[in-house]
């Protein structure tokens, strides 16, 4: 099975920080879409829309809180989010997406441009070093409308993971 990460279209490897382009700013409204940059929760729910999962437009804070779209679960697998921050608060708290055994697609200033972390690289850096946990996307699209999800792409190998490599 191909992996998460070599799945995703060229457009998602070139996605470029701008901490500006969070859920619900004026920035992603005048201008929708990649294009122009995104922070950590902006790539992330563009990633889990790609395979079909519709996360709900939120903060980190209210992301950890949701309980309406989103769960807690204690293992993460592909396509889960992934919550980091400096303390166990989970306001400011960075996201990214699980994409296999000890692998987290995320896009963070630091870096600028996408790229997969394992959780010791998360760890090694203060803003990062607390693992609030994950979150399942409860929804995913339908030509119907809105359906629970039950099947998620899921790579059980890390595989290649070209232009996002640590």
């Amino acid at each position: 099975m191909e992996s998460i990460v070599t799945a995703l279209p060229a457009e998602f490897r070139t996605v470029r920080y701008d901490g500006s382009r969070f859920p619900g700013s004026a920035a992603v409204a005048a201008r929708p879409g990649l294009s122009a940059g995104a922070n950590c929760q902006s790539f992330a729910y563009a990633v889990l829309r790609h395979f079909g999962l519709t996360p709900p437009e939120l903060r980190s804070s209210e992301l950890w809180h949701d309980t309406g779209t989103t769960v807690h679960v204690p293992v993460a697998q592909p396509l889960d989010l992934v919550l980091f921050n400096a303390t166990a608060d989970a306001y400011g708290a960075h996201v990214g997406v699980h994409v296999g055994e000890d692998a987290i697609l995320h896009l963070c200033a630091e870096v600028g441009h996408p790229v997969v972390w394992g959780t010791a690289d998360f760890a090694a850096r203060e803003r990062y070093a607390v693992r609030l946990g994950a979150k399942r996307v409860l929804r995913r699209r339908s030509r119907a409308g809105w359906m629970p999800c039950s099947d998620k792409h899921i790579d059980k190998e890390r595989g290649d993971q070209g232009p996002f490599g640590r």
